[in-house]
C-alpha cells in the first residue's frame, strides 16, 4: 500500500503534464490529484473501521489491498485527466488499511514500554516503501522514452508510459496479499478464536519445513485453539453482537485535542509531499539577468530535474530515514515521553517549510545536497510527529472496544487534511509561479504549520483506558496473572509517559517509603 502510495511522487508531475496539463498549471492538478484520493478516503475511513470492529481486522485488510492493487493498475493506465483523477478517487475510497493497522499494533503490543516501538512500525514500513516506491517510480515511468534501447520496441508501454511502475508494485501487492491471507492471525477479541482457513492453509503448506517436535507443538496449539472455540462461552463470545460504541466513548477531550493535531499535522505534510517533487521539477530560473527576478524574495525558479533524479533523491533519505526510525525516535520516546517527541517536531515543521524555497538559490554544487538536507529533516520530524500523535490517539480512548472506530475517525479526519492541504497549496503554488513569488505557497505552509503545533501544547498524557466488559467476555479463559503482566489491567493500555524508568505513581511512592 505504502509502497504504491509512494512511487507516484516522481513521476506524478510528468504524468499530469502528459495528459495535457500546461506546465504552470501542474501543481494545481497534483495537489487536486492528492486531494481527490485523500477527500474519498476520508467518507469511507470510519466505515472500513467499523466494519473491521464487526467482521475482524483480517478480511477487510485483505479486501481493500486488493482493491488498492487493481485501481493503481488502473491509474497506471490513465490516458486522461478524467480517469486519472476517478481513480484515484476510488483508490482512497475503497482503501481504509491505514486506522485498521494501527488498531492490529495496539491490540497485539499493550506493553506500555514497547509502544513507542511498535508504533513506529507503521512509518517504518513508510520509510521502507519510500526508499522502494520512488526508486521503482522513478526508474520505471516513461521507459520508452528514456531506455528506447530496452523498451523503446515495446507498443504497450509506448501506449502506457506510465503503466509499467504500477505493474511492478501490483506483483508486491500479490506477495502480500498471499502472505496475509496464509500467515496473518485476527487480533479482533470476538473474531480471534474462530477458525482461520487461511491460517490452516498456511500451516500444511509450511509444515513440511518445521521439525517434528515443532510440528507437534503446533499440532497441540491448534486443537487448543479449536477446543476453547468450541466451548459454549466462546461460542456465545463469538457469537454475541458486538456492542456499538457512541460517539461520547469515541470523542473523548483528549481525543479531540489529538485529532485536531493530527489532521493539522497531516495537512501540512501531505501538502509539502505533493508539493516538493513538482518544486523539484519545475523548471530553473535566471536569478541575475532575469528582470522579473528580485531577490531574496520575487523568483519562480524550481530545480529543474527529471524523475529518475527525484526518485534517488526520496531513496537516499528513505535509507537513512530507517536509521532515525529504528535508532532515535524509540529511543527518544522512552526517555523524554511521546508528547514531548510531538511537541519538538510539531515546532520544527514550519522552520523546514520556510527555509524550503531558498534551497534553490544556493551555489548550482549545492542544490541537490541542499534538497536532499531538506526531505531528510521533513522525513525526521514525521517520524517523530505521527507515531506519537498515534500512540496518544490510542491512550486517549475510552476502552478498547473503540479502537477500531476511533481509529478510523482518525484516519477519516486526518484525510480530511489530506485532502485539504494539497488542494490549497496546489493553487498557491500556481499563484506564485503566476505572480513570481515562489515563496508564497511555503510560507503558508509555515503559518499553517506554526497554526498546528498550538493544540499540541495543550495535550496531556494520558494513562490509557481500562478494559470493559466487552473486552473480558472475549479473555474469559486467559488467566488474570497473564492480563496483568500484559499491562492491561489497573492503569490500562500500554500508555508512555514521561517516567523514565515507567513506573506507576503508587509503585514511586512505595519505592520512596
Amino acid at each position: 500500500m505504502f509502497f504504491v502510495l509512494t512511487s507516484i511522487l516522481p513521476y506524478l508531475p510528468e504524468m499530469i503534464e502528459y495528459v495535457g496539463v500546461p506546465k504552470n498549471e501542474v501543481a494545481r492538478w497534483v495537489g487536486t490529484t492528492s486531494a481527490v484520493a485523500a477527500g474519498s478516503q476520508a467518507l469511507m475511513a470510519i466505515p472500513w473501521g467499523t466494519a473491521s470492529d464487526y467482521v475482524g481486522r483480517k478480511p477487510v485488510i485483505l479486501l481493500c489491498l486488493t482493491f488498492t492493487m487493481i485501481l493503481s493498475i488502473v491509474f497506471g493506465m490513465s490516458q486522461n485527466l478524467a480517469m486519472l483523477l476517478i481513480s484515484r478517487g476510488l483508490l482512497g475510497f475503497l482503501n481504509g488499511n491505514v486506522g485498521i493497522i494501527r488498531t492490529m499494533v495496539a491490540e497485539m503490543v499493550p506493553e506500555r514500554e514497547l509502544q513507542p516501538r511498535a508504533f513506529s512500525i507503521m512509518p517504518l514500513v513508510w520509510t521502507i516503501g519510500s526508499i522502494f516506491g520512488p526508486a521503482f517510480g522513478g526508474a520505471l515511468a516513461n521507459p520508452a522514452e528514456k531506455n528506447p534501447r530496452l523498451f523503446g520496441h515495446i507498443e504497450f508501454l509506448r501506449k502506457y508510459p506510465f503503466a509499467l511502475p504500477n505493474l511492478a508494485s501490483a506483483c508486491f501487492f500479490i506477495v502480500g496479499i498471499t502472505i496475509g491471507f496464509l500467515f496473518m492471525k485476527e487480533t479482533l477479541a470476538a473474531k480471534k478464536d474462530q477458525r482461520d482457513y487461511g491460517l490452516v492453509l498456511g500451516q500444511t503448506l509450511t509444515r513440511s519445513c518445521t521439525s517434528r517436535r515443532k510440528r507437534e507443538i503446533l499440532d497441540s496449539k491448534a486443537a487448543d485453539e479449536e477446543r476453547r472455540a468450541l466451548l459454549p462461552s466462546n461460542r456465545s463470545a463469538g457469537n454475541r453482537p458486538t456492542r456499538r460504541p457512541t460517539w461520547g466513548e469515541v470523542f473523548t477531550p483528549q481525543s479531540n485535542l489529538v485529532l485536531l493535531s493530527y489532521t493539522l499535522m497531516a495537512m501540512h505534510s501531505m501538502a509539502f509531499d505533493s508539493l516538493f517533487p513538482v518544486f523539484l521539477h519545475y523548471p530553473e530560473q535566471d536569478f541575475y539577468s532575469n528582470p522579473d527576478v528580485h531577490l531574496p524574495f520575487k523568483f519562480a525558479g524550481g530545480f529543474g530535474v527529471d524523475s529518475q533524479t527525484i526518485g534517488v533523491f526520496y531513496t537516499i533519505i528513505g535509507i537513512l530515514g530507517i536509521l532515525v526510525q529504528f535508532l532515535l525516535f524509540p529511543a527518544a520516546a522512552q526517555r523524554y515521553g511521546v508528547l514531548n517527541c510531538l511537541k519538538v517536531s510539531s515546532l520544527f515543521f514550519p522552520v523546514i517549510f520556510f527555509i524550503v524555497p531558498f534551497t534553490v538559490l544556493v551555489p548550482l554544487a549545492l542544490r541537490k545536497p541542499a534538497a536532499i538536507l531538506i526531505l531528510l529533516a521533513k522525513l525526521t520530524v514525521t517520524i517523530f510527529g505521527f507515531p506519537s500523535c498515534t500512540i496518544l490517539l490510542t491512550n486517549s480512548a475510552s476502552s478498547l472496544s473503540v479502537l477500531g472506530t476511533l481509529n478510523g475517525v482518525g484516519t477519516s479526519i486526518s484525510s480530511i487534511g489530506r485532502a485539504a492541504g494539497p488542494a490549497l497549496m496546489g493553487v498557491a503554488f500556481s499563484y506564485g509561479v503566476e505572480k513570481g513569488y515562489l515563496i508564497i505557497p511555503w510560507w503558508m505552509l509555515t503559518v499553517l504549520g506554526v497554526i498546528s503545533a498550538v493544540p499540541v501544547f495543550w495535550m496531556v498524557e494520558s494513562e490509557g483506558f481500562v478494559r470493559d466488559d466487552t473486552d473480558d467476555v472475549n479473555d474469559e479463559n486467559e488467566s488474570h496473572d497473564t492480563n496483568d503482566s500484559r499491562g492491561l489491567s489497573g492503569n490500562g493500555y500500554g500508555s508512555v509517559d514521561s517516567r523514565k524508568d515507567g513506573q506507576r505513581p503508587d509503585e514511586a511512592a512505595e519505592r520512596a517509603a
